[in-house]
């Protein structure tokens, strides 16, 4: 049995960010990953974060295989073929040190692991991680499928994504919940590089996201997006697997609805699809967050649940729960000492960051709009209403327009129900 310091099982942003940060401090590192090679079968909507990609790999936007510098964000809240957007553009976001990324996750991923194999990193593609190896109650490996293909570690960090088996086994976390996760069905539509530009109001190698709410998703718990690649434009739909089961929908039809919406349709006119992908993202918030360590192992990225939906953060969240986790590995095998213990030091240090901070600010949210389904579906079509009122001019005085507007709010939920909206979303939020 070949034996590791380190053995990191998953080949995404969060087992090699993890995967880099051991090797860095001088540990003999492995990774175990079940596609043809990281980023074959890694799926995400597709934004990557500067700030802790950087602290991964500095200045890694001179070398990776990135799509566009994203300078602006569009929010949008759909209501059949209408919709309510706002949006926030900075120029700078374009020029070094940049904000974020667009990217295809197969060209960076495996960029990434290159990188890691510079440090001395093993990668171990084709090969699935069935369980850990114990000797007495203490974690010595892992066990693969292959024909003798156990692995030796000190310590084993789970970067296996949102199907988390193994930490499932180990105790760690629970099966997975129809309503802690969300399934995404994404496209990529090949377009020339210059009409996605005028397309998107965008000069050249510029990039844009979208993110839709409401409708979107058939006022399903979930969100739709839309971002712009090099020559392509990724678009794809997420909602809870449990709210779509209760409403009939696949993922791939609310998929083809948001594509048949007017304003999603013009965006895409003349494309080509390229590629089809599915993915199960964890939604279930801090309140889903397993144990996150045990003598010998950690828990890392989507695996551990960490994904803030409303913000559409999970790639950095994943890349600096690894990084910790790497550091944590390091220190306690330098140590000698890999007990529970040790391995805490790892939840401390992401209690500290904003991981586990961000999670639990926003840890009410998912309970407030899956027992209050109105706000994802008759808000927006009242926003919508009330703007549709407020910009059409037919010689109404604007006086009683504004009356005109409350009675949209009023007469579907009362005053007395907005009163009491407003306070469920200002305790899930305080």
């Amino acid at each position: 049995m070949e034996n590791f310091d380190v053995i990191v099982v998953g080949g995404g942003p969060a087992g090699l960010s993890a995967a880099i940060s051991a090797a860095r401090a001088g540990m003999k590192v492995c990774v175990v990953e079940r596609g043809d090679y990281p980023g074959t079968k890694n799926v995400m909507g597709g934004v990557l974060y500067t700030q802790p990609t950087n602290e991964v790999v500095p200045d890694f936007w001179k070398d990776a295989p990135l799509e566009r510098p994203v300078i602006e964000q569009r929010y949008g809240i759909m209501s059949k073929d209408e919709l309510f957007s706002a949006a926030y553009r900075d120029p700078a976001w374009g020029q070094p040190p940049y904000n974020a990324h667009t990217v295809l996750r197969v060209k960076f991923d495996r960029w990434l692991a290159e990188e890691a194999e510079k440090l001395g990193v093993m990668i171990v593609p084709e090969t699935v991680v069935d369980d850990l190896l114990y000797h007495g109650d203490d974690v010595v490996g892992v066990r693969t499928t292959r024909p003798d293909g156990d692995l030796g570690a000190k310590v084993v960090i789970l970067a296996e994504g949102a199907n988390n088996f193994v930490a499932v086994k180990a105790g760690l976390a629970k099966p997975l919940h129809p309503d802690s996760v969300a399934v995404v069905a994404k496209e990529i539509i090949a377009l020339p590089a210059e009409k996605i530009e005028d397309r998107f109001c965008l000069e050249p190698h510029e990039g844009a996201t979208i993110e839709l709410f409401g409708d979107s998703t058939d006022g399903i718990l979930g969100t739709s997006f839309i971002y712009t690649n090099k020559d392509s434009i990724s678009i794809g739909v997420g909602a809870m697997v449990g709210a779509m089961g209760r409403k009939g929908w696949s993922p791939n039809d609310l998929l083809e609805n948001l594509k048949a919406k007017p304003y999603i349709k013009r965006l895409l006119q003349g494309g080509e699809i390229k590629e089809y992908l599915a993915h199960l993202i964890p939604e279930g918030g801090y309140n889903s967050v397993p144990k996150l360590y045990r003598q010998g192992v950690m828990v890392v990225g989507d695996a551990a649940m960490f994904v803030n939906g409303l913000t559409r953060e999970g790639s950095n969240l994943a890349t600096t729960s690894g990084l910790i986790a790497g550091k944590v590995a390091a220190e306690a095998i330098q140590s000698g000492d890999t007990s529970a213990q040790a391995m805490s030091v790892y939840e401390t240090r992401l209690r500290d960051s904003f991981v586990i901070k961000d999670l639990y600010k926003f840890r009410n949210l998912i309970g407030l709009l899956e027992n209050n389904p109105h706000l994802l579906g008759e808000y927006p079509e009242m926003l919508n209403q009330a703007a549709r009122m407020y910009f059409t001019i037919d010689g109404t005085p604007k006086t009683e327009v504004f009356k005109n507007i409350m009675g949209v709010f009023t007469k579907r939920r009362g005053k007395s129900g907005l009163v009491k909206d407003m306070f469920k979303a200002w305790r899930a939020l305080k």
